[in-house]
């Protein structure tokens, strides 16, 4: 039977002289509820703080990091501040942007005066007076002469016909007309080969028939390509030359996608040769090619020049320039405009001195002005210059703006007669859980009793 000790009776201290193993034990004992106790105390304090913790609204808000001009405020300057940091201002215009569309080009043949000599019959050449590519050759000037049995056979025709001609000089109209008919038709046949008039001519008045005719150039200019020799049998259809007429050339030069809009059929150019400095050339755009290069997303176009003493060579390289034609546009000066990457700025002027940054839509641009398309109006003015330093201003007013929101950070001035504004109290502190009562340390528990004890 267990006797339970009475509530109300006093129990004993421990005596200091136990045994070493029941000291140690309660010792551990101690410690672990020690280490219990500290982890409870952390719990507690990890809750309170979460409770404590600032709204959604100011936790997105990074007061690390200067916002971006996306968020500028309105800035106000004195006319000291303004000229001390390069501000100057510049109103909207509107007006043709005068923009000048430049591109490369070189010089290359006109198409349309090429000529190519080609042999009518089959036959072997004899000699050959055309002998290099790059000569200047005039019209009517000697080629090659060519021996051809087809060319003789015409002649003995032409001869035939030219004595039926004159055998029936007193016969019939009916004779007569058919031997005129004959006669003609052995001519024409001549002289659809390109034999010159003047050899025909020569042939039926001195009734003799020549080995080899002589073929002549149809055309003024310079020989860019040559195929045929001395002594070379050539068939009919070949080419034996190629001959350009260098008196008009064509500049073609490559215009960017985005300024086709300003580029139309009689344009006036101005090219510009390095090959001859000082000398620019003027001409007008004759033909726009209708495709575009889908590498270097450009449309060529032509441009018909002049070329007196034939001092422009195809393949020389040039630049030219034309104004492109616009109808009167919204235009800032370049420089009013501060990009952020998302969106396109300019500082806009009110009336009472305030800056304010407006959102714009950029259009076509020039060297020193570029057109807006939305977001100003004629009457506006702009920050001409120094922008960058003025948005830096805007954004610094809106960190310390942002900053003002934080419990203790409100720096806003107060208006006159307005209560200053109160300061939130401050959160009452967690209950300290960090502290315990420990057990008193006993003062006798390194004591070794007696061995006689």
């Amino acid at each position: 039977m267990m006797i339970q000790p009475d509530p109300g009776t006093p129990v004993a201290a421990p005596s200091p002289f136990q045994p070493p193993g029941r000291r140690r034990i309660r010792r551990w004992a101690a410690l672990l509820i020690f280490a219990l106790v500290l982890a409870v105390a952390v719990i507690l304090v990890r809750q309170t703080g979460r409770s404590n913790s600032p709204p959604p609204a100011a936790e997105g808000h990074n007061h690390g990091v200067a916002p971006a001009s996306d968020s500028a405020k309105p800035v106000m300057l004195s006319e000291e501040q303004a000229r001390r940091i390069g501000i100057t201002y510049a109103p909207v215009q509107m007006g043709p942007l005068g923009r000048v569309v430049r591109t490369v080009a070189t010089i290359s043949y006109d198409e349309t005066r090429l000529k190519s000599v080609t042999a009518r019959v089959d036959g072997w050449v004899e000699r050959l007076y055309l002998d290099f590519t790059g000569k200047l050759v005039q019209v009517g000037e000697p080629l090659f002469t060519l021996y051809a049995p087809m060319l003789v056979s015409a002649q003995q025709e032409l001869l035939l016909a030219r004595r039926l001609r004159q055998s029936v000089a007193g016969g019939t109209p009916d004779a007569i007309r058919g031997a005129d008919e004959l006669l003609e038709s052995a001519r024409r046949r001549l002289l659809y080969w390109e034999v010159p008039a003047e050899d025909v001519a020569q042939i039926e008045a001195s009734g003799v028939i020549r080995k080899s005719l002589t073929f002549r150039s149809p055309v003024r200019g310079v020989v860019i390509e040559k195929s045929v020799l001395g002594g070379q049998r050539i068939i009919a259809g070949e080419t034996l030359y190629r001959i350009a007429d260098l008196s008009t050339v064509w500049l073609e030069g490559e215009v960017f996608e985005r300024d086709l809009s300003s580029v139309r059929l009689g344009l006036q150019v101005v090219a510009e040769f390095p090959a001859l400095p000082g000398g620019p050339r003027t001409g007008r755009i004759t033909y726009i090619y209708p495709t575009v290069d889908p590498e270097t997303r450009t449309v060529r176009v032509r441009v018909e020049l002049a070329n007196p003493g034939l001092t422009l060579k195809p393949g020389m390289y040039a630049t030219f320039r034309f104004a492109a034609a616009t109808q009167p546009v919204l235009s800032v000066p370049r420089s009013a405009v501060l990009s952020t990457g998302r969106r396109d700025l300019v500082f806009v002027r009110l009336p009472d001195g305030m800056l304010v940054a407006r959102d714009v839509t950029l259009g076509l641009a020039t060297d020193e002005r570029i057109e807006i398309l939305t977001g100003l109006t004629a009457s506006d003015t702009v920050v001409a210059s120094a922008t960058f330093l003025l948005d830096s201003e805007s954004n610094l007013a809106t960190l310390l703006g942002g900053m003002g929101s934080m419990p203790g950070m409100d720096i806003s001035p107060s208006q006159p007669g307005q209560a200053a504004p109160r300061t939130p109290a401050k959160p009452a502190a967690p209950p300290d859980t960090m502290r315990m009562k420990m057990p008193a340390p006993d003062p006798h528990a390194d004591h070794t009793p007696p061995s006689g004890e």
